[in-house]
């Protein structure tokens, strides 16, 4: 069986989210809306889309939609999510999950009152680069662990890009420390112990640097920089006696390596370029076809949300 998906937004990022990988497994994109109605149709004509609708809510009242991906603005995520949760449609949504814990929390709420499922799309989780580093880092290949340290680095956008907006919930630890942060919740739970933003205007930051203390007793560092010269995603795991490096964990697809060191020398493992969108819609499909069980739930987007806001403090700025 395969699902029959409502877009809300004609977005970048959904051609590589959603676009792809439904055309990739067979799912078909039944349906798609937009703030402008002939982005919409382009949209549509672009990736065969099915049909336009004319709002949001009519592609979620859709009675050929099963399940929705929402891949609006941050400030948009939460309540259209819980547009979703009323009509009792699971939703794939772009992450951050909401612009604080408090609404992330409300949205959890109402999707378990409802028994609805809305997983945080945290793609990387799904690829074997990253199942790779954490078994190396769990298995004892490394010896005890001692630091992780996650670089996420991305060139300008745009002045009147929805990142710079505060209105939106952009900012450099939205858009990239979302990222930052929930890997470095797969080692272990996080203490923020200093964090230090620059912002480009009132309230949103172009970089901010996130130093932890994990309950291993083990150290973390994410940096998170929207004015970088380049892409760069690296995950690096560093323990007694060897570190393993990601060399891309967000686009795996790009470079799928995984450079391993310890006494005994240095291994590169590929781990190939299929899609980490492909491996997550895979999986949410099947949960939801199957009730198979999943990596992510509400409870760990609350617990990301909550990790954001204390950095933000911690940052001497306030939670979106």
């Amino acid at each position: 069986m395969n699902l029959r998906i409502g877009v809300l937004g004609a977005s970048r990022i959904a051609e590589s989210a959603i676009v792809g990988p439904a055309q990739d497994l067979g799912h078909r994109l039944v349906a798609v809306a937009a703030r402008d109605p002939l982005r919409a149709k382009d949209f549509a004509d672009k990736y065969g889309v099915e049909r336009v609708l004319a709002s949001y809510q009519d592609v979620i009242d859709d009675p050929e939609v099963d399940v929705l991906y929402n891949p609006l603005a941050n400030s948009l995520h939460a309540p259209w999510n819980l547009a979703a949760v009323r009509a009792g449609k699971p939703v794939l949504t772009e992450k951050p999950f909401a612009r604080n814990r408090a609404e992330a929390q409300r949205v959890a709420d109402a999707a378990a009152a409802a028994g609805v499922t809305v997983m945080e799309g945290f793609h990387y989780l799904f690829h074997p680069v990253t199942r790779r580093a954490l078994q190396l880092a769990a298995d004892g290949t490394l010896g005890e662990l001692c630091r992780v340290e996650v670089r996420m680095g991305m060139p300008t956008p745009q002045p009147g890009d929805p990142r710079w907006s505060l209105e939106l919930a952009g900012g450099a630890l939205m858009d990239l420390g979302c990222y930052g942060l929930h890997v470095m919740r797969r080692f272990g739970t996080p203490t923020v112990t200093a964090a230090t933003a620059v912002q480009r205007s009132p309230g949103v930051d172009e970089r901010c640097d996130v130093e932890v203390a994990l309950d291993s007793g083990a150290t973390g560092l994410a940096t998170h920089s929207m004015v970088d010269d380049e892409y760069s995603f690296t995950l690096r795991v560093i323990g007694e006696t060897g570190e393993a490096l990601v060399h891309n964990f967000i686009k795996p697809h790009e470079d799928d390596r995984v450079t391993i060191s310890t006494a005994g020398g240095t291994t590169v493992e590929h781990l190939g370029r299929r899609m980490s969108y492909t491996y997550q819609l895979e999986a949410f499909a099947t949960h939801l076809l199957t009730g198979a069980p999943m990596p992510l739930d509400a409870a760990d987007a609350v617990a990301n949300m909550a990790l954001i806001d204390e950095a933000y403090r911690a940052a001497g700025m306030q939670p979106r």
